[in-house]
Order: C-alpha cells, then structure tokens, then sequence
C-alpha cells in the first residue's frame, strides 16, 4: 500500500496530466482552464459536483462562486473547513455556457475522478446534485429520492460511504433547500465517525459503483425536484490547486 506522500505525488503527477487533456474536443477548445480540484489529499470526506462554471474556468478552482460560498458555509456549521476536505467535479472542464454535461464527456472525463478517489482514499463521498450522484452510484435513480440516505458502494477498487445531497446551487434557485442541504450535512459527523467501511477482498477492475448496502441515514424531503445545477468554475497554471495537497 502506497504512503500519504506517494499518493500526493501521484495526485500531483494526475493534475499535470489533466491539465493537457483533449479528450473532449469542443471542453478543450471552449474552456480557460482545467478545474481538477482542491483540497487536502488525504481527506477523508471529498465533495463530488457537477462542472466547473464560469468563475471557476476563470479562477482555476472548484466551487467558489455563491454556491461555493454556501458550501463553505454549511462544511463550517458542523466544524469543518475547506482545507480539511478535497472538492472536485464530474468533468474538470466548464462545459459552453454553463450546459448540462453530456454522456460522451462523462464518460471521456470519468478515469481522472476515479483515479481521485483511487488516490485520496476518502470515507465519505458526499455527491452533490444529480450528475455525480448517478455517475458514482451507476444508477438512474434522481436525488430527489436519495439524497440524505448513506449506502456502501464499491467504486472502483473502494469501498466508501456515498452520501447525495443536493447541488448547493438549487439552493440559489429554490431558498427552501438551504435548510434541507443544512440537515443533510448534519449527519455527516457520525457518518464519518462510523470510519471506512470493510474494503472489497479483490481488486474491482471497472471504474463504476456497484453493490448498495446500508439504510437510510434521514428522511426525504417532500420537496419538488431542483433544477439541475451549473457549476462554478476557475484559470491556467493555477498553484493553489496543489497548494493544499
């Protein structure tokens, strides 16, 4: 098993790669930077979002626009900060005018965020919104559904504890979801306390989730479906992406 340090390195050497990355053509030629992520790299709660949006293109870095602003608000509200957590998106590149990703960009972007949590080793994966909620868990069911109920998934080689709340920005379209994304937080102290769940005996090949386990953690919300979230996005060679790594 690799050190801290090694995975570090590793976590550095996958942002230098990402940071040339054409996969998607139209991302590449449209965007003004690769938003891989920041964070602590050894966290044991990592954020999973949509895409990067406009300021984060602009700013290198993930989630720092008003719903970021919010996220920050709510990590605070249960004793966290940002630097004790690592937050990062479903594609590392703000999708033209801030659309929803496309299947074909997903699924060309997916090996970097898999190879994140590879490396980071987190407990709690805390999914924020429909996009990543349904990449990680490889289901179709929406958040409406799921979000404040912790399950056991296995993604990729991992076992983690997966936890879907909604995209802090439908809280900026719908006010009420504040106090909704308020309570879901609430229980990710105990949820992380609980520590890693037991790891898979063998090495999963495929980067997908697989196997649900574990029962509901809160109760849903008799709330109407939230309009899928645009990210916020960030610039270049930015140094404050590794920074906290």
């Amino acid at each position: 098993m690799s050190s801290p340090e090694e995975r570090r390195e590793a976590l550095k050497a996958l942002f230098h790669d990402a940071r040339g990355c054409v996969r998607c053509p139209e991302l590449a030629q449209t965007r003004h930077t690769v938003v891989f992520g920041a964070g602590n790299a050894n966290a044991d709660l990592m954020f999973v979002g949509e895409a990067p949006g406009r300021n984060e293109d602009e700013q290198g870095l993930p989630f720092i626009g008003q719903a970021g602003q919010l996220l920050d608000t709510l990590l605070g509200e249960i004793g966290l900060t940002r630097g004790e957590v690592f937050v990062c998106n479903v594609l590392k590149c703000r999708p033209p005018g801030n659309r929803d990703p496309q299947p074909v960009e997903i699924e060309r972007c997916q090996d970097y965020l898999f190879r994140q949590i590879e490396l980071i080793e987190p407990v709690v994966i805390c999914t924020l919104g429909n996009f990543a909620t349904k990449l990680l868990r490889h289901d179709t069911t929406g958040i409406m559904r799921l979000h404040g109920r912790a399950e056991v998934r296995v993604v990729g080689p991992r076992a983690v504890r997966l936890f879907p709340v909604f995209h802090p920005a439908a809280a900026l379209y719908t006010p009420s979801n504040v106090d909704v994304l308020r309570r879901d937080f609430s229980a990710l102290p105990e949820l992380l306390a609980l520590g890693p769940p037991e790891q898979p005996a063998a090495v999963v090949e495929a980067p997908v989730a697989v196997a649900a386990a574990e029962p509901e953690v809160l109760p849903e919300a008799p709330l109407s479906e939230p309009p899928e979230p645009e990210a916020r996005p960030e610039p270049e060679t930015h140094p404050a992406q590794l920074g906290l790594f």
